[in-house]
């Protein structure tokens, strides 16, 4: 009984970020284990590796009362919502520290936001091979001398999202790094139907694909800035995890099993020319198989005993509870 008391009587994880906003460790957790038992259904040998994802979390207090993952460990498998939560976490760090180092290394130099899609959505089944063919057509695309004699360099993400009849449809968010010619002079400016006709070229059907083309801006005038809003929809979920988390748990599984095999080999974010460099340069690691913990890049010393926070998942209480 006394277990049972002393279990009771635990605190459950309150982990805010500096601006005091929770983290959402028990909605993902909830959902991890949810998706973990779906592949257990499925016969996915990885579905009890899964399950243990970031089962206990060890935090460091920091000065300013907020708290710090020190210590964890995560599956990494790519559906899995806690790891895709901090692979997004990781993916728009990254891009912002990348962006900000080309801005300074070319001042005059602008951003573009790209939307490339396809009219066709696909079943399971022809998933990966589509993906192969839209990444293929995105290289093609960039290689052409209309864009790539202004273009610096570009990072593109690809997204997935599910329709009601069980087709996927798969596109493209890019930002392009491009000389300020560009905008300047005949034969350098790109319009909106120079960027449709020149990716149905890419793509070769025999469809107007829809493109969106934005000029983004770098400085912040009210609110957030383009460009950061640009980069956070770039490193966003490359997979929503509502897309299966819904109530129909036969939909869910199918879903699961397309895209885990969809997705295998695959990568999410891809980076080309100055900001591949430049990601180099800044010794970033893989966000698909990297550290997941210090999403920010920056390591955080030992805690001693009274900075150290330790939460472990409680399967009863359904929350993490501090120890």
């Amino acid at each position: 009984m006394r277990g049972a008391f002393d279990l009771a009587n635990k605190k459950i994880l309150q982990d805010k970020n500096s601006y005091g906003k929770p983290r959402p460790w028990r909605q993902k957790k909830l959902e991890n284990l949810r998706y973990a038992e779906y592949l257990s259904i499925l016969l996915y040998k990885k579905a009890h590796k899964v399950q243990g994802c970031a089962d206990v979390l060890r935090f460091r207090k920091l000065p300013d009362g907020s708290t710090k993952l020190y210590q964890t460990w995560f599956c990494k498998s790519r559906l899995c919502p806690l790891c895709n939560w901090r692979r997004s976490l990781k993916n728009s760090s990254q891009l912002t520290k990348i962006l900000a180092e080309a801005h300074r290394q070319h001042s005059t130099a602008r951003f573009i936001f790209l939307t490339l899609t396809e009219e066709n959505s696909v079943d399971g089944v022809d998933l990966k091979r589509r993906l192969k063919v839209l990444t293929h057509a995105f290289f093609k695309l960039v290689h052409y001398k209309k864009v790539s004699k202004n273009l610096l360099g570009f990072v593109r993400s690809t997204e997935i999202t599910t329709n009601a009849n069980g087709s996927y449809h798969q596109h493209l968010h890019v930002l392009l790094f491009v000389k300020s010619a560009y905008f300047k002079g005949t034969g350098n400016y790109l319009s909106q139907a120079d960027w449709t006709n020149l990716w149905q070229k890419a793509l070769k059907s025999s469809y107007k694909p829809i493109v969106n083309v934005e000029a983004v801006r770098v400085n912040k005038s009210k609110g957030k800035s383009s460009l950061l809003a640009s980069a956070q929809e770039t490193a966003k979920y490359q997979v929503k995890s509502a897309d299966y988390m819904t109530d129909d748990d036969n939909r869910n599984q199918q879903v699961i099993d397309d895209l885990e095999q969809a997705l295998a080999g695959t990568r999410q974010i891809g980076y080309g020319g100055l900001l591949k460099i430049i990601k180099k340069k800044l010794k970033l690691d893989d966000a698909d198989n990297g550290d997941l913990i210090n999403t920010d890049g920056k390591q955080l010393l030992e805690p001693t005993e009274s900075e150290l926070i330790v939460a472990k998942w409680d399967s009863q209480r359904k929350n993490y509870l501090i120890w």
